[in-house]
């Protein structure tokens, strides 16, 4: 019961601070919140873009086309090479009769002209459809085919999924060091605003002191100041979060560029980052203030 009286009453001083040194606290809540919005679009960015490359390596197909005259058993030969490489997800064959049948079901020319192939007259090839584990090895993946007996031609886009990899995997790397670097800078200003806090208040933390106030009950109101100006930082980046995502995504139909590029579904992911900015928001808050008075007021 101590223990609950101290923590609400700890409660009790952090918001009469707050309070009382409105411009103090309006100055750190600023910075707190433009911050986290900042903080919040690094995030946003960055899960997209995980999102934009899972999407790649879903979609991304290395289509193996066999030689002519590849005959059943070339095929069985194949098939048992191709499962001595790794990096292979899945493997899917596609007959040239298929092929030609899905070609003549696209266009009325391609249907006239083709139902007029007998299966020996098909100039098209029997084909491989094959996903990869790893998209970042894909070019390895494909070159090991290639050098398999009865290839032709191997194709999976070269070139413009190395550069969509890149230019994502550059992207992810930024945004996680900018979360970072925001997050320490978010801390830096809440120390220093406690810092000039405390300062303002050092008469009446050394009356403290002289009662007998134990270091707890002196250094508590001030993490707890901490964590409101965290929570109050929070709002604004919050209501941008939801509001400002859900605009985004409908002004763009839920893609960028093409299909291949998805943005993630509002639902749940605006709430899960409002909750994630939130909890960031009172832990870091919390953090600052903890360490503000442990440096300056020696307790």
């Amino acid at each position: 019961m101590k223990i609950f009286r101290m923590f609400f009453r700890s409660i009790r001083d952090a918001l009469k601070s707050v309070k009382r040194n409105f411009s103090l606290s309006l100055a750190s809540i600023s910075c707190i919140s433009i911050t986290l919005i900042i903080v919040a679009a690094s995030i946003i960015v960055s899960m997209n873009v995980n999102n934009f490359t899972r999407l790649i390596e879903k979609d991304v197909t290395v289509v193996v086309f066999m030689n002519k005259d590849v005959d059943k058993k070339g095929l069985e030969t194949f098939e048992s090479e191709l499962s001595k490489i790794e990096n292979i997800a899945s493997v899917k064959f596609k007959s040239k009769e298929e092929s030609k049948n899905e070609m003549m079901k696209e266009s009325d020319l391609f249907a006239s002209t083709m139902s007029e192939w007998s299966d020996d007259e098909n100039p098209l090839k029997d084909s491989y459809l094959i996903k990869v584990d790893n998209i970042e090895k894909i070019k390895n993946t494909a070159a090991s085919i290639k050098d398999l007996e009865n290839v032709e031609v191997v194709n999976y886009g070269e070139g413009m999924v190395e550069k969509l990899v890149s230019a994502f995997s550059l992207i992810k790397k930024i945004s996680i060091l900018l979360v970072a670097v925001l997050i320490v800078v978010t801390v830096f200003l809440i120390i220093n605003t406690i810092k000039l806090t405390i300062f303002s208040r050092k008469r009446e933390i050394s009356i403290m002191r002289l009662v007998g106030a134990s270091n707890f009950s002196i250094k508590n109101p001030f993490v707890i100041e901490g964590m409101l100006l965290g929570a109050l930082g929070s709002i604004l980046p919050i209501i941008l979060v939801i509001y400002g995502y859900l605009a985004f995504y409908n002004h763009f139909e839920g893609q960028l560029f093409s299909s291949l590029i998805k943005l993630i579904n509002p639902t749940p992911f605006i709430y899960q980052i409002s909750l994630l900015v939130l909890i960031l928001g009172i832990i870091v808050g919390m953090f600052g203030s903890s360490r503000a008075v442990r440096k300056y007021l020696k307790v």
